[in-house]
Parts: structure tokens; C-alpha cells; sequence
């Protein structure tokens, strides 16, 4: 509940325009989340607190930071197909292409058995790949 309450709170800080005290009261919910023993997949939360991070750290223009979040969020979650998108997504806004590079191939694993044609933002991104 601590966990769920600090990053509520994190998100209510920022949308009023506290960035500093929004990412502390975050990255206090996934140390917190870290130190638990509870895997961060259901019936846990629906997104780990380490991933909500990222996604607050690419809201204030921090994408270095919040690829090194999401980074930290796949490990223990390599098939989770949206924060390997957002992972991608991060890599690239931080201009770290050879960082893109590392995290997109796993989306595509994990698409590799659905639906077709794939969502849009991944044939954006393989087209983008393939041009570099």
C-alpha cells in the first residue's frame, strides 16, 4: 500500500508542478518496490513503480534517466511489450541510438508471434532502425 500511495501522491505532485518533489516521492516508491520480496506483476500493481518512474522522467525531459528505469524494470519483465516500447522510445529521445538499438530488438521478440500487422509505433521504429 505504501508503495501505491507514494506513487499516486508522486503523480498528484508533478501534475502540480513540483517535478523535483514528484521524482523523490517516485523513485522512494520503487526502492521501496525493490526491497520487496512481491514480484510486480499481477495480481501486483499493473505497472512496477521503476517503470512509472520512467515514464515520469520522460514527462519532465529526462530520457537518459528514464531509459536507465526502464532498462532496470525489463530485466525481471523482458516480455512486457509496452516498456520495451517505451524502453525504445527512451533511447531514442536521449540520443543514445546504439541504446534503441539494444532495447527495440526485444519488442519485436515479443511480437514475434501476434497479430499482423504489428502496431503502428513498432513499424515506425524498424523502419527508423533499418535507415540508420
Amino acid at each position: 500500500m505504501q508503495i501505491q500511495h507514494l506513487a499516486i501522491s508522486a503523480w498528484a505532485v508533478l501534475a502540480a508542478g513540483d517535478a523535483a518533489g514528484a521524482l523523490q516521492r517516485m523513485r522512494g516508491a520503487a526502492e521501496l518496490e525493490d526491497g520487496t520480496e512481491k514480484s510486480a506483476v499481477t495480481p501486483g500493481p499493473l505497472a512496477p513503480a521503476r517503470e512509472l518512474l520512467g515514464e515520469m522522467l520522460l514527462q519532465v525531459h529526462e530520457p537518459a534517466q528514464a531509459l536507465q528505469q526502464f532498462e532496470a524494470a525489463l530485466r525481471p519483465r523482458a516480455a512486457a511489450l509496452r516498456l520495451a516500447v517505451r524502453a525504445a522510445r527512451a533511447a531514442q529521445l536521449s540520443g543514445r541510438p546504439a541504446g534503441e538499438r539494444e532495447v527495440f530488438p526485444r519488442t519485436l521478440e515479443v511480437c514475434a508471434r501476434a497479430d499482423q500487422p504489428p502496431r503502428s509505433e513498432l513499424r515506425r521504429r524498424s523502419r527508423a532502425l533499418r535507415r540508420d
